[in-house]
């Protein structure tokens, strides 16, 4: 079948910059999905972004949809002749025109024909307005008389099959072959004459380097290029060269400096005025010190690019003058005064002032430090000050700062080392994935801030909803049990909770607060698991049991994930799941297993493994050696198998029946120890 590349391009205002990638994507997704729902044949799929277009080039794409065969059943052979007829007028044929289908049922009437697929130039419009129609955009505008919306102003579009113009009317636009040039090196139509030299034909002679990714690369190696001519490295975030990709058609990178008095100022409020102001990258020296440079990307190849340089430095130079007067008049007043003002603030109506909540942390702190045998004295200090920057001038500007400034003030208050790195660890996990804080007064009090938080809002009633969740408590409880694992600390998460609880002053929930924050927490382990790899029913095989020490847990969670894949495991869930079947429907108080009472030589023998085993095993779940425990356990399939292939639990002798169940539930309690493996799928 003959084919032929496809090419669309929207031509319009300036897109935002931050969510010009994610609408591409859902660009070209939106036509690869209509053309593969349309059975429509196609090769090599290319996107194109930039500030004023949305492109997608698709090659080999099929002139025509393909052939189908179509075949609709009638009625049975024995249907009155009239029957007969309808579904052959409703066909479009006459009834000796159909065919019989021989069925076990008998014989059916059926009509069989080939619908000619539709070419696909007819389609193709529907399928880009459709696409165009479902892109993520949460706020639409309109444009002068027009009705239509879109998120900016559409300016034109290009629809090419091969080297022909697809009709097509989208958002008020009429398709042609002309596309627009670099809005200042070549501001003028530029006919595409076929698809395949739609992007040769932007880059010269129109100075627009559609391809998003080409673009950055280009812009990576410009301003590490930079950074190395100034004897420095350039430090690229890839959130920040996203979005300067986003804003340039022709970039070009030039270096501009500001004075070094600047560098009094905490670099990290340097480095976040220019880039979230002005979007530039910058450089650090051979020891990580911030450079008194900055690399901007321009969207132009000037003629004088040092006029382009002096009108950016004459831009940044105040942004940089408030960041030091910020500064200046910051440590004019301490971090404790400030942390004393936090009693005009309020956190929540119901849970008090953000006083109220640095008192709770600091005490809440302290008690995590010492349960870690850790000072507690700068846990509680640390917790005392945490939140004092967020009355500073700087995180007031910007709010990104907050803990780092405080660091920065507590050191020049004379404050401990050890308190200014635990309020700067605060914070950490910030997101999935963050580093985590190292300090021990960080790790106290990054588990108390969050804990507070959880324990107020569980304890008036204002549980995370749905997708709603205003103060980030998945987030927070994740962050809580990472650190707890990840920096192998043996706390109880419900005895830590509980704890966190008690230092509010009234909470209308109380009495359930601890079971309900607990089990909320330890829920965010699913995900957690489901992101590593591990099989959703270790997890729940473990949760099932309940432990609330949140390391302990995952120790478990990884002892049953290597015991499923032990031979015998599939076995030893089986006959789990089947023992808990059986006690379930006991009634009554478990007794004791009698040994005199033990006559088949199967039960004999199961009753002598499991308790060899006991004894074996008993040492390694008290020092958390599940996953030993387990592989030694693993043993117990031949005896179990045995077990139950000859003999009979539910025996007519109710003191044998008994003894039987006594003896599976001393197995089954082995088992329990680490976790409830009948949950395994096998």
């Amino acid at each position: 079948m003959s084919t032929r590349d496809f090419l669309v391009e929207l031509g319009t205002e300036e897109l935002p910059p931050k969510a010009l990638l994610s609408l591409s994507n859902a660009f070209t997704q939106g036509i690869t999905e209509g053309l593969k729902k349309a059975n429509i044949s196609f090769d090599e799929v290319t996107s194109y972004a930039a500030p004023r277009r949305l492109a997608v080039k698709i090659s080999q794409l099929s002139e025509q949809q393909p052939d189908a065969e179509i075949e609709k059943r009638g009625p049975s052979c024995k249907a009155p002749e009239k029957a007969v007829e309808g579904f052959a007028r409703s066909c479009g044929v006459t009834a000796d025109q159909l065919q019989v289908l021989n069925t076990d049922k008998g014989d059916y009437f059926i009509y069989k024909t080939v619908e000619k697929g539709t070419e696909t130039s007819s389609l193709l419009e529907g399928i880009v307005e459709q696409s165009l129609n479902n892109l993520p955009i949460p706020k639409r505008m309109r444009w002068g008389s027009s009705r239509v919306e879109f998120v900016r102003p559409a300016k034109w579009l290009v629809m090419l099959f091969g080297d022909q113009v697809i009709p097509a009317s989208i958002l008020g636009l009429e398709s042609g072959r002309h596309t627009m040039g670099h809005r200042f090196h070549y501001n003028q139509p530029i006919e595409i004459m076929a698809a395949d030299e739609y992007d040769q034909k932007l880059l010269s002679p129109g100075y627009v380097i559609a391809d998003f990714a080409a673009r950055r690369e280009k812009i990576r190696e410009q301003i590490i290029a930079a950074g190395s001519t100034l004897g420095g490295t350039t430090e690229i975030d890839e959130d920040l060269l996203d979005e300067v990709t986003a804003l340039n058609e022709w970039p070009v990178a030039l270096t501009g400096r500001f004075e070094e008095r600047f560098l009094d100022v905490p670099p990290e409020a340097l480095i976040l005025s220019m880039k979230e102001n002005q979007k530039y990258f910058h450089a650090v020296d051979a020891k990580g010190n911030l450079m008194p440079y900055f690399i901007t990307v321009a969207n132009i190849e000037s003629t004088d690019p040092q006029q382009v340089i002096e009108g950016n430095e004459k831009v940044i130079r105040p942004r940089l003058a408030d960041a030091a007067f910020f500064f200046e008049t910051d440590k004019k007043e301490t971090l404790a005064s400030r942390t004393e003002r936090l009693n005009t603030v309020v956190f929540q109506n119901q849970l008090g002032t953000v006083y109220d909540k640095a008192t709770r942390i600091s005490a809440l702190a302290a008690y995590i430090a010492g349960q870690l045998c850790n000072d507690q004295q700068t846990a509680e200090r640390a917790g005392y000050l945490a939140k004092g920057d967020l009355l500073s001038d700087m995180v007031y500007e910007f709010t990104d700062l907050q803990g780092l400034m405080g660091y920065h003030y507590a050191l020049h208050d004379g404050e401990g080392e050890a308190v200014a790195k635990a309020i700067n660890e605060q914070y950490l996990p910030k997101f999935a994935g963050d580093e985590l804080p190292e300090t021990e007064a960080g790790i106290a009090v990054a588990i108390a801030d969050r804990l507070d938080t959880l324990t107020g809002l569980f304890g008036i009633k204002q549980p995370p909803t749905g997708s709603k969740d205003p103060f980030a408590l998945r987030r927070a409880s994740l962050g809580v049990l990472r650190i707890l694992i990840e920096r192998n600390l043996d706390l109880d998460l419900k005895d830590l909770i509980a704890k966190a609880a008690s230092l509010h002053k009234s909470l209308p929930a109380a009495e359930t607060v601890t079971e309900q924050v607990t089990d909320f927490m330890l829920e965010r382990l699913r995900a957690w698991y489901e992101d590593k790899g591990v099989a959703i029913d270790s997890y729940l095989a473990v949760h099932a049991v309940k432990p609330t020490k949140p390391l302990d847990f995952d120790k478990r969670v990884s002892a049953v994930n290597a015991f499923r894949s032990l031979p015998q495991a599939a076995s030893l869930a089986a006959a789990n799941k089947r023992v808990s079947n059986i006690i379930a429907k006991q009634e009554g108080e478990a007794t004791a297993l009698n040994t005199a009472l033990l006559t088949e030589p199967a039960e004999q023998k199961l009753a002598q493994t499991v308790a060899q085993l006991s004894e074996q095993v008993t040492p390694l779940f008290a020092e958390g050696n599940y996953q030993d425990a387990l592989e030694k356990l693993a043993s117990l399939q031949t005896d179990v198998d045995s077990f139950f292939d000859n003999v009979m639990v539910m025996a007519d002798d109710e003191a044998v029946k008994a003894n039987r169940i006594a003896l599976l539930s001393q197995l089954r309690s082995l088992f329990l120890q680490t976790a409830d493996i009948s949950l395994l799928n096998g």
